[in-house]
């Protein structure tokens, strides 16, 4: 067994020894019932969970790279709104994204592409990463809102963009 497996073994262990297990055992009797829908970027140093202090069926969290939105972070977030009643969306952007990164430093190749193209349509013009970060947020924000503009199913959903910085922990609101 490789060593990174055993890690993650010796992890999940310790997440069965020490984790809730009345409301593991409540939230797969009878369903999740998170409040906020959070879509977020990949980054290992961004975990939703933590920065709100959250626990488990608290938040619906759609994670990729850049926190861009195709048709499948959308239907994703359609599903927790619409079905879970979810009235709650951030997107949170983070400091130092190396998506943002690679979108301003030219783009990438293969498969990144399709990410760093969507955020370079975001940011225009702009090359500090930070300002770059928060258009990134706005955009996906705008695009959220007009997607389910017409969407009866999710009525009256909150839609909020955020920034977490990785440096200090905080999450300022956009």
């Amino acid at each position: 067994m490789s060593d990174i497996r055993e890690r993650l073994e010796k992890g999940n262990k310790v997440f069965i020894e020490t984790s809730d297990r009345d409301l593991r055992t409540a939230t797969a009797e009878n369903g999740q019932h998170p409040y906020a829908i959070v879509v977020c970027c990949s980054d290992s140093r961004v975990i939703p969970e933590q920065i709100f202090n959250a626990t488990i069926g608290d938040l619906f969290v759609v994670r990729v790279a850049g926190n861009v939105l195709d048709r499948h972070q959308l239907g994703s977030v359609e599903y927790a709104a619409a079905h879970l009643g979810c009235q709650q969306i951030i997107v949170l952007g983070h400091t130092c994204c190396g998506a943002v990164t690679a979108a301003l430093s030219g783009g990438g190749d293969g498969f990144i592409k399709y990410i760093t193209d969507d955020i370079l349509e975001a940011v225009g013009s702009e090359r500090d990463p930070d300002k770059a970060c928060c258009l990134n947020v706005l955009h996906a924000v705008k695009r959220l809102a007009a997607e389910f503009a017409e969407h009866p199913e999710i009525g009256g959903v909150t839609i909020s963009g955020a920034v977490y910085d990785i440096r200090t922990g905080a999450v300022a609101w956009l």
